[in-house]
């Protein structure tokens, strides 16, 4: 009877302050309150303290620059810009640089990376030890200097387009030119940049305005069917699993993939006309075509094989974290090493390698802001380069910056992560 008297008296008690101190129940929350109170007071000193000085120098704190003129050129540019653009449009013009070179450059570095991270453990002594050299060449050689380099070899090395040009007086004497174009001449790399053959369509759909960005219809169209067909294809190795399951024999799917895979996409581009412009010498340079800077070459080539350099040990780490049973499992079963080490070995260790990997991606990433010392105008190059310098909103544009880097940052991040959660393996 005391013991129920002392429950309903202590179910009876109301809430004291004190409780918010003494009563572990609340005493977390009394200090994650505490200190979100304090970062916020810091955190409004600090805002309250960067506009007093602006204001001590006749500045405020204004975004209106993105909407005025301008007035420079940028040479690399996947939708239509001009020098009487606004800074906004610039803005997007080195953001999609930006993406370009993170996006390429993650995929080639994650290739390179997991064929030098695998060649690292061969069997063979000089291809472990070249290996070896490669990674420690440009682990320890800092980033900057290899994009110098690059940048240096491709464009002092490489011959002017008047050395392309065949003269009537070659022509009879039967000379050729001092340089000539590559692969079936449709590739021209001289000291001012590589032309290479641009992909035209006669029946194209047209493009839209979004935010005014134009936005290519065919290639929407484009992406849909490659989606379309990969999910086609997918669906046709579960049936063939399914089949393999039940009757222990797997019915011959590569054709069926490779048709499924590869056929739409034909006879799309057939339809809409595909066809390729070749660049060709025109006056004093070449006309036609892609024409892809030196500076956009030697910053893609430098971010791939630098950070391959870094991929190519997690690989050979999250290998290496496997069991050693695992192969030889595979290998009393009768599977050759090739097919060993890409069924057995690399679905282990990825849960090992992606964790690292997304740092990697973001470094990278964020790397590309180093493009500047070759006069690549991504992000860095235009917000905070010559729009900074032009509008002397120093604080704006480096805000913007931050924000821009933080967003792309937490996508990979994100993405990859959802990625790692398909992946990883699945605990009964």
């Amino acid at each position: 009877m005391s013991m129920a008297s002392d429950a309903t008296g202590a179910s009876k008690d109301g809430f004291r302050l004190s409780m918010l101190i003494y009563d572990t129940r609340y005493r977390s929350y009394t200090i994650q309150l505490a200190v979100l109170v304090l970062f916020l007071l810091f955190i409004g000193w600090l805002t309250d303290n960067v506009i007093q000085n602006l204001a001590a120098k006749g500045k405020d704190i204004n975004f209106n620059f993105l909407w005025v003129r301008a007035g420079y050129d940028i040479e690399q540019q996947l939708i239509p810009y001009t020098n009487d653009s606004t800074h906004g449009r610039a803005v997007i013009i080195g953001l999609l640089n930006t993406l370009v070179i993170a996006i390429m450059g993650c995929a080639l570095a994650t290739v390179i990376g997991v064929i030098v991270g695998v060649l690292r453990l061969s069997k063979n002594w000089l291809v472990s030890r070249l290996m070896t050299i490669y990674v420690e060449a440009f682990r320890n050689v800092p980033l900057l200097l290899w994009i110098i380099l690059v940048f240096v070899v491709t464009s002092e090395t490489r011959p002017q387009p008047r050395d392309f040009r065949v003269t009537p007086e070659m022509e009879a004497a039967g000379e050729q030119p001092a340089a000539s174009m590559w692969l079936w001449d449709s590739v021209a790399m001289t000291n001012r940049g590589t032309n290479v053959p641009a992909p035209l369509l006669d029946r194209g759909l047209g493009s839209v305005e979004i935010f005014t960005v134009p936005v290519n219809l065919s290639l929407l169209l484009m992406i849909a069917v490659v989606a379309a067909s990969i999910f086609a294809n997918r669906a046709l190795l579960r049936h063939a699993s399914r089949v393999q399951e039940e009757t222990g024999l797997r019915p011959v799917t590569w054709w069926k993939s490779l048709l499924i895979l590869f056929g739409p996409v034909i006879l799309l581009l057939w339809a809409m006309g595909f066809h390729l412009e070749y660049p060709e010498l025109r006056g004093f340079n070449f006309q036609g075509g892609i024409s892809v800077m030196h500076s956009f070459t030697a910053l893609l080539i430098a971010l791939s094989l630098y950070t391959g350099a870094f991929i190519a040990e997690i690989v050979r780490a999250g290998i290496m974290a496997i069991s050693r049973g695992q192969s030889e499992a595979a290998f009393a079963l009768g599977l050759r090493p090739g097919r060993t080490m890409k069924l057995v070995i690399l679905p282990q260790a990825l849960r090992v390698i992606i964790p690292p990997l997304i740092s990697q991606f973001l470094n990278l990433t964020k790397n590309t802001s180093l493009g500047i010392a070759v006069s690549y105008l991504d992000l860095r190059g235009t917000l905070g380069g010559i729009t900074l310098n032009q509008t002397g909103r120093e604080l704006e544009c480096m805000l913007l910056m931050m924000l821009i880097y933080l967003t792309i940052s937490l996508i990979i991040s994100s993405l990859m992560n959802v990625f790692n959660a398909a992946v990883k393996l699945k605990e009964r």
